[in-house]
C-alpha cells in the first residue's frame, strides 16, 4: 500500500506513563475534571438503576453546534465512533492522511477493509491533492495529532465531494479559541463526519465520552450497529454540562491560556536546538531531534515521559511529541532536557 510501512497503531501515550514520571507523553489536560464537572458526575451515580437516556445530552449537543438532534450520535469517547464507521461503511478505497491519530487505521483494518495512507510531509499542512480522486473515505485530524497542525475549513472542504465520506477528528478542535477552522456546524459540506471528544480538554479519558455530526440517514446506520446503552449515564451528564454555554465559554478562556503555555514551550525547546513542528494549535507539539528514541529512554531514566513518535505513519524514531503544560512544570522538562542534550 502507498507509503505503508509496518507501525505499532494500538500504541498510545498512557503506556508511555507509569509511577513516579513526570507526564508529558499524555495529550489530556491537567487538573480535570474541574470541581463543578466532577460533582454533577458524582451526582449521577444516583441514576444508575435506571438505563441511561441520552436525550438530554443529544439535545444540548446539537444545540452547541447548531445543528439538528438527528445530525448526533453519542459514543463512548472518539474511539467508539471510529469503530462504528468502519463496521457500517464499505469503503471501495479508504484512505487515511497521515501522521494522525492511528486509531481509524486500527479500525478499519480490523473491520477487514484495506487502508491505504496518504503520507503529508513536514511540516505536515494539508495537501488535497495528495489524496486519490477515487478515494470513497478520506480520514483526517483537525488540529491533527501528533503533529498539532491546524488545516483551514477551505482546504478540508476542498476534500468533500458527491460519493465519499470525509470523516474529520475534531478530537482537539477545543484547544483553538473560538474553533474558526471547525466543520462541526457544516451540515451543507457533503459526505462530512466530525468526530468530537470530550476526553482531552475535561479530563474524562477514564469516562469514555464522545460523539458525532453527520448527516442523518448515516446517523442511523451507526446508531443501528452500536449496542444498546453504549454510553454511561455519568458519560450522558457530562455530555450534557460540556457542551452548555458556559461550559463552552471556560473551555474557549482555557484555550487562551494554552496558546500562551504552548508558545513558551516551542520557544524553550528551540532555544534548545529542536525542531519543533510549526503552525502548532493544540496540547502537544511535535518535536524532532537526531535521537529522538535515545532521548526519550534518557528522559524517562530522569523521570520524565515522552510520547515516542515512530508509531506514527509517516514519522520515525526521531520524532517525539511533547505535551503542553503550565509554565513551571514545562521549565522543569526543559532543564532536564536541557542536561540531556
Amino acid at each position: 500500500m502507498p507509503g505503508e510501512s509496518e507501525v505499532d497503531l494500538r500504541h498510545h501515550g498512557d503506556t508511555e506513563t507509569g509511577p513516579g514520571l513526570l507526564d508529558f507523553a499524555v495529550n489530556v489536560r491537567t487538573g480535570t475534571p474541574p470541581a463543578w464537572l466532577a460533582e454533577r458526575i458524582r451526582a449521577s451515580v444516583a441514576d444508575l438503576a435506571a438505563y441511561p437516556d441520552p436525550s438530554a445530552a443529544r439535545r444540548a449537543v446539537a444545540r452547541r453546534h447548531g445543528r439538528d438532534r438527528a445530525d448526533v450520535l453519542l459514543t463512548a469517547g472518539a474511539a467508539e465512533a471510529f469503530v462504528l464507521l468502519a463496521r457500517v461503511l464499505t469503503p471501495r478505497r479508504a484512505v487515511v492522511v497521515h501522521p494522525q491519530f492511528t486509531e481509524p487505521e486500527a479500525a478499519l483494518r480490523a473491520a477487514g477493509h484495506r487502508a491505504e495512507r496518504a503520507i503529508l510531509p513536514p511540516d505536515f499542512t494539508l495537501d488535497p491533492a495528495l489524496v486519490p480522486d477515487d478515494a470513497d473515505l478520506v480520514v483526517v485530524g483537525n488540529p491533527t495529532n501528533p503533529t498539532s497542525v491546524l488545516h483551514p475549513a477551505r482546504d478540508l472542504e476542498r476534500l468533500a465531494r458527491p460519493g465519499r465520506v470525509l470523516v474529520v477528528d475534531e478530537a482537539f478542535a477545543d484547544c483553538v479559541p473560538g474553533e474558526p477552522e471547525s466543520l462541526a456546524g457544516r451540515a451543507d459540506v457533503p459526505g462530512l463526519v466530525v468526530v468530537r471528544s470530550l476526553t482531552k480538554t475535561w479530563g474524562l479519558a477514564g469516562l469514555r465520552a464522545g460523539y458525532l455530526l453527520a448527516d442523518p440517514a448515516l446517523v442511523a446506520r451507526l446508531a443501528d450497529a452500536q449496542p444498546l446503552w453504549s454510553v454511561s449515564t455519568p458519560a450522558l451528564v457530562a455530555t450534557e454540562a460540556c457542551s452548555a454555554p458556559e461550559a463552552v465559554a471556560e473551555a474557549d478562556a482555557w484555550a487562551r491560556e494554552l496558546g500562551d503555555q504552548r508558545a513558551g514551550l516551542a520557544a524553550d525547546l528551540r532555544a534548545l536546538g529542536l525542531h519543533v513542528t510549526p503552525a502548532a494549535a493544540a496540547s502537544f507539539l511535535l518535536v524532532r531531534t537526531e535521537d529522538g528514541e535515545g532521548l526519550r529512554a534518557r528522559m524517562r531514566e530522569h523521570g520524565i515521559a515522552l510520547r515516542r513518535g515512530d508509531t506514527f505513519p509517516g514519522l520515525g524514531p526521531d520524532w517525539l511529541r511533547v505535551a503542553v503544560r503550565e509554565r513551571d512544570t514545562a521549565r522543569r522538562m526543559t532543564r532536564v532536557l536541557a542536561q540531556l542534550l
